[in-house]
């Protein structure tokens, strides 16, 4: 049976957490599914801890993306463009405790969403052992963008969240930074009214490696997005503003 979900997720050093991961993904997801490891140099210690370690994840297709840049951003946007399935959803490479919910929001895509959120502030979702500095601002940034820009999501900023088919394959992306396209595919969907779901997961500060995200670094480009939440509420801004591909027929 082909794919029907494809699960990036941007790598780099990741061997001390990518076995849990995918050991996770394995056991917990029923929908049929193609993981698409998204990298940027062979001397990447994830790949040999994957290649020689087929058992850890028995039954699970796996594949390797080269990113053609560096970086996040650069190693998502290879996974998104390698995808072929009808629904995709980027994934951390150091999570192993998520697994469970992604056939939930499957089931809310297939129901009609094109966005579903992993939520940390829906009841059952939590954020633990997170810096004061990141967990200030995600905090922040959430309660402002549910409650005064109307943003149908408790958690936009999260950047473990799954799309429609339509939503890789028509909206443009601008941002060049990290994760920031996370957040602007979601405030991008909602001007132009497609339907956006969530579900309650949970975060954990990881044990293993280092985080490749960066605060300061990538505020300004997270507030462009921020900005443009409020303008659709407050503006009024037209769905025709939204940048979308040329149609593939």
């Amino acid at each position: 049976m082909s794919a029907q979900l494809d699960v990036v997720i941007p790598v780099f050093n990741e061997g001390a957490n990518i076995l849990s991961a995918l050991g996770a993904l394995a056991r917990e997801v029923k929908t049929p599914t193609r993981v698409l490891i998204c990298y940027d140099m062979e001397e990447d210690d994830t790949l040999p801890a994957i290649r020689n370690n087929p058992d850890a994840y028995r039954g699970l297709e796996v594949v390797f993306v080269r990113n053609p840049g560096r970086g996040a951003h650069g190693a998502v946007m290879a996974g998104f463009a390698a995808s072929t399935a009808p629904i995709v959803v980027a994934y951390p490479a150091d999570d192993d405790f998520n697994a469970g919910i992604i056939d939930r929001m499957v089931a809310l895509v297939r129901d009609g969403c094109d966005v579903v959120c992993a939520s940390r502030f829906l009841p059952g979702g939590k954020m633990e052992g997170c810096p004061w500095l990141k967990a200030t601002l995600v905090r922040t940034a959430a309660f402002t963008l549910n409650h005064f820009a109307a943003l149908p999501t408790k958690d936009p900023t999260s950047g473990f969240r799954m799309f429609s088919r339509r939503v890789i394959d028509q909206i443009v992306v601008e941002s060049d930074q990290g994760f920031c396209y996370s957040i602007e595919l979601l405030v991008k969907a909602h001007r132009l009214g497609w339907r956006i779901g969530e579900v309650p997961a949970v975060w954990y500060e990881r044990e293993h490696g280092t985080s490749r995200f960066r605060v300061m670094k990538w505020l300004p480009h997270y507030l462009r997005w921020y900005r443009y939440a409020f303008a659709t509420t407050y503006l009024r801004r037209s769905p025709l503003t939204v940048a979308l591909k040329p149609s593939r027929t």
